[in-house]
């Protein structure tokens, strides 16, 4: 008879209970009661899977079912960027100029084209041109419309849509004076008239205005961005911002490199959980597997070979990359996985005394995976899946420190 999953639960607690208990050792009798301890706190719609530095597994409760992971995905998308553009990737942007002197910008999903690099790509365009007449834009190496599951129109930065051309992470940080005047609350970013009508209809004194697809809002934005840089460096326009395409016959300017390498970005991703971050890696391993445009399809396409072909696994369900949407189903064993093929570029992840971590939130979901050092120069692998209303990560977590000596 097929077991639910409390039984699951209660039979591997208490077998490890009689296992570690029969031996006669107080202290691994002590365990066995902990284990059991921290398996009673796992529902049937949770996970847990602990695994100590020589890989041996010491608690597991229904470590095979297919759970949502939320932000956790994370560690997937990461291991999938970094198997097909590899570690030292580093994004392109590419301008052009056209016979009529207009200037044009290609994107190519850059997620950390922000305003601290824009002073060096503004630098770059004026030492080849000094004047211009319409700024074009050019998003065709992502698919539009690009929907992303999971993702909805709300003000929230979490819902930021991805596209090839990006500034910012398509949002701006504002707030409004003593004086009744707007200014942007962070001093690297220009507030362009672009942006302000936007924040006036909002009707709010502060807070993030999110840039979405609608009518090229987003990709707009980023040009009026630019051009206020490019305007820094001296450099005129005569003519609109608009969006287009570079076409055949155009002089290439320059192919401006980020200065973050993928490892960078990686980091960045698992500091802030960037959604926007996590989605544009995805879409870019997936134009590096199958080509442009770039489309969620393709992730998801590349990201399954990967498991297949790297990890033999083939049992999980995706729809996207960050961890937003709850059609991703995992389970704690693949996530554990996911750890060991991580575990070289673990110290990407964030850290909190001797625990490295990616945790994941969506309303009645909490998880929580990584690594817990030993000291002597070993990890315990942990994976937490809780999709039960109502509860947290805590408790476990508490629990398997103490297992792991913390």
């Amino acid at each position: 008879m097929k077991k639910t999953g409390f039984e699951s639960v209660f039979v591997t607690g208490v077998v490890l209970l009689c296992l570690l208990g029969n031996m006669g050792s107080p202290a691994l009798a002590d365990q066995a009661q902990t284990v059991s301890r921290l398996l009673s706190l796992i529902q049937e719609k949770d996970a847990v899977l602990l695994t100590d530095p020589q890989g041996k597994v010491l608690a597991s409760g229904n470590a095979e079912k297919l759970l949502v992971p939320a932000s956790t995905l994370k560690i997937l998308t990461a291991l999938v960027a970094l198997h097909y553009l590899g570690e030292d990737f580093r994004f392109v942007t590419e301008c052009y100029s056209d016979k009529d002197q207009n200037l044009k910008i290609k994107g190519y999903g850059d997620p950390l084209f922000v305003s601290d690099v824009m002073p060096e790509f503004a630098r770059q365009v004026q030492a080849r041109i000094h004047r211009y007449k319409d700024l074009v834009l050019d998003d065709s190496a992502f698919q539009q419309p690009l929907q992303i599951p999971g993702v909805t129109e709300t003000t929230e930065p979490y819902d930021a849509p991805n596209g090839a051309f990006c500034a910012n992470f398509n949002t701006i940080s504002f707030q409004k004076t003593s004086g009744g005047k707007y200014v942007s609350a962070e001093p690297q970013t220009p507030l362009v008239p672009f942006a302000l009508s936007r924040i006036r209809v909002s009707g709010t004194d502060s807070g993030r205005i999110v840039f979405s697809h609608s009518q090229g809002e987003s990709v707009l934005y980023a040009g009026h961005l630019v051009a206020s840089f490019l305007m820094q460096q001296g450099m005129a326009s005569s003519g609109q911002i608009r969006i287009g395409r570079a076409e055949e016959g155009d002089r290439l300017l320059i192919r401006y490199v980020s200065p973050y390498l993928l490892t960078d970005v990686i980091s960045k991703l698992m500091e802030y959980s960037n959604n926007f971050i996590a989605n544009q890696l995805f879409i870019t391993a997936g134009i590096q597997a199958y080509g442009l445009p770039g489309t969620i399809d393709k992730g998801i396409r590349a990201s399954q070979e990967f498991l297949r072909k790297e990890m033999q696994i083939e049992t999980l369900q995706l729809a996207e990359g960050s961890g937003i949407s709850r059609e991703n189903k995992l389970s704690a064993m693949h996530l554990d996985q996911l750890l060991v093929r991580f575990y070289p570029y673990r110290q990407l992840m964030r850290r909190q005394g001797n625990e490295l971590f990616k945790t994941g939130t969506l309303t009645g979901v909490r998880t929580r995976a990584g690594y817990i050092e030993d000291g002597k120069g070993g990890s315990y692998r942990f994976v937490v899946m809780i999709n039960t209303s109502g509860k947290t990560v805590d408790p476990v977590m508490e629990i398997i420190r103490g297992l792991a000596g913390s």
